[in-house]
């Protein structure tokens, strides 16, 4: 869920929680209210007719009969309020109901249901009237529950157009308050999607608050520390392909100036011991000439490795002779037919972009015949001022990426090699079957040593 969402939810959540407890304070300090109005009527009229009865025990004779309700009448009652006397005899009784207007109180039905069950508004209190320790009568005084009910509804009335105003603000401000905060959370996702994907050099600003700073410290920090590995990584990846490729050329001589001599060596003396014994001992013919046959297949060994370890077009006549001699080498097997096609200079390629690009087609043709199955392999080398993109496309039996890891390690060390050389290298399935392998090498390349 979006965080400033969630902040509102619990907010809002809160808020109603707030206000369901408030309308329950509300309801029933509205029931008190009609409580205490009845309790105060019942006292105040009490005492009124306590004094009737001493006024008349003193002798006293009153404009109207006991219990005369009019002074209360006159002073005190309040509309929906009724009070009613009952003499010990149950035979004097006197009521007086003050009516209620109640077309300005509307309320819902199902809220006067609610209330009368929650609170029970129908409300009698009683009080003896005594005088002298002795009782005359009982005084009766009820509030009319359509007036607390009323009463009860306009309170709730009220209070939930401002607490609905209220939450309405409150939830605005917090929402706008918190998209502000959160806004540099956005640009923190955004940098570490660019981080993610390879732009080391990216750095987050600086913020206001101070979490979101020192998340933004944290995180460039970082950054510098993969950067400086990587940087450390790909200058120790460059060193090792050139110690490779010295220890390759180093090889390649001395297998070119001692093994070949050697072996060219023994061919003429074989030539030699075959003349010789044509001549004179004809029984040596045949060991002479399976010596002959063992160091031209040995040569032939020679060579075939003098050419994966260090190709002689590679530093002779440059990488556009090399690849397509090695092509042709592929072609000779029958196997599978390659296609290779080369725009731009190879000229202008640094002997290091140069070896490597070699390296990756020499690698790639490799496992197309050890793996793919292939018919048909194209091979693609575009050379511009930016830099170098090979593409290498064949319609073997891949149908499914990615690979497993338990091949050997072809595709690791191209990626190993590229990534060394700041270069970029994918992995794409052909239409309907076969496997895409697309290589950019940039001409601007890191030291290769020190």
């Amino acid at each position: 869920m979006n965080l400033k969402l969630y902040l509102l939810t619990r907010i809002t959540a809160v808020a109603l929680l707030c206000l369901f407890a408030t309308l329950t304070y509300v309801l029933q300090s509205s029931a008190q209210q009609s409580a205490m109005q009845a309790q105060n009527t019942l006292a105040a009229l009490g005492k009124q007719l306590e004094l009737q009865l001493f006024k008349l025990s003193a002798g006293e004779k009153p404009a109207n009969s006991f219990p005369d309700f009019d002074l209360w009448k006159q002073t005190g009652s309040e509309p929906g309020i009724c009070a009613s006397y009952l003499t010990n005899d149950g035979e004097t009784m006197r009521n007086y109901c003050k009516g209620i207007d109640l077309s300005n109180h509307h309320y819902p039905k199902h809220f006067a249901e609610l209330y009368r069950r929650l609170f029970g508004p129908d409300f009698d209190w009683q009080r003896p009237i005594t005088y002298n320790d002795q009782v005359y009568g009982v005084l009766t005084v009820s509030v009319s529950a359509e007036l607390s009910i009323a009463r009860a509804w306009d309170d709730v009335r009220d209070l939930l157009a401002l607490s609905a105003a209220t939450i309405t603000a409150v939830c605005l401000l917090v929402y706008l308050a918190v998209s502000r905060a959160l806004q540099p959370a956005q640009a923190i996702v955004a940098g570490l999607n660019r981080l993610s994907s390879g732009d080391l050099a990216f750095r987050l600003p600086n913020f206001n608050l101070l979490e979101w700073r020192q998340t933004a410290t944290a995180i460039n920090q970082l950054a510098d520390n993969q950067q400086q590995l990587l940087a450390e990584r790909q200058k120790l990846a460059v060193m090792l392909m050139n110690l490779q490729e010295e220890e390759r050329r180093y090889l390649a001589r001395e297998l070119h100036d001692e093994l070949g001599q050697c072996l060219t060596a023994i061919h003429a003396v074989a030539t030699g011991i075959l003349q010789t014994a044509q001549q004179n001992c004809p029984e040596l013919i045949t060991e002479a000439e399976q010596i002959s046959r063992f160091t031209q297949a040995m040569q032939q060994s020679v060579r075939e490795l003098l050419t994966r370890l260090r190709p002689t077009e590679l530093d002779e006549l440059g990488l556009d002779a090399s690849l397509r001699s090695l092509i042709t080498s592929w072609n000779r097997l029958g196997k599978t037919h390659y296609d290779l096609h080369i725009f731009g200079d190879c000229r202008t390629l640094t002997e290091p972009l140069a070896i490597s690009l070699f390296r990756i087609t020499q690698e790639a043709v490799s496992n197309i015949a050890k793996h793919a199955s292939a018919s048909q392999a194209d091979i693609t080398l575009a050379v511009a001022n930016t830099g170098a993109l090979l593409t290498i496309q064949d319609d073997g039996s891949a149908i499914a990426l990615p690979f497993a890891t338990d091949h050997g390690i072809g595709l690791l060390g191209m990626r190993e090699r590229i990534a060394a050389l700041n270069g970029r290298f994918a992995l794409h399935l052909a239409k309907p079957h076969g496997l895409i392998i697309q290589a950019s090498l940039p001409l601007e390349q890191p030291g290769s040593t020190e």
